[in-house]
Formats: structure tokens, sequence, C-alpha cells
């Protein structure tokens, strides 16, 4: 359903061991933005009941499922270098998206 690169995975399992407090990435889309949705991405201390969740060798993704219907074939990466740090999106769902990556389109 999702993909993660070995960047991301890695990202999501230091956060999950740094913070005890922290079970996995959430993954979801909202109303809103210049584009019409926008991403939600956080850490999350458990997953919800309704929650899918994706593992990733030891790195847990939550995602709802009305959310799940828009990130369907979605590969998530984390990208670290000396101009930005964070994950990126790419969704082959999104019709359009907003210059900041956040806000997309179906």
């Amino acid at each position: 359903m999702i993909e993660l690169t070995e960047s991301a995975a890695k990202r999501i399992r230091e956060v999950m061991e740094q913070q005890s407090e922290v079970a996995g990435l959430r993954l979801g889309v909202q109303g809103g933005g210049c584009s019409g949705f926008t991403y939600v991405i956080k850490f999350d201390a458990k997953p919800r009941a309704r929650d899918h969740v994706f593992e990733f060798e030891g790195a847990k993704v939550f995602i709802d499922p009305k959310s799940l219907e828009y990130l369907k074939g979605l590969e998530l990466d984390y990208k670290a270098d000396l101009l930005q740090q964070g994950f990126s999106l790419h969704n082959p769902n999104a019709k359009h998206s907003c210059g900041c990556g956040l806000s997309f389109s179906v």
C-alpha cells in the first residue's frame, strides 16, 4: 500500500529508540492548504483502533482508513543535508501539489 525508503525507515526507528513514548509515525490527510488537502506527518504514541499499521524493518507507520484512500502507493523518504532535513512524500494520487510539498489536490 505504501513504501518507505531505507532512509525514512531508519529515521523513524531512530526517533522510536530516542523517545520511549513514540510508537511510530502517523501519516494522514486533512482538508485545507493551498491545493485542497494537506499532509499530516507526526510521531505518535500508539495507533488508533481503526488505523492501518505498516511495519518496515521495525519502523511503524499509522494511517487512518480515510487518509489511506489518498495515500495508496505513496513513497515516503527522509532527506538530511546542509539545507534541510525532513520527510518528503511522493504521492502518485496527487495531480497537483504546492511548492511547499505539503499541500496537494486529487
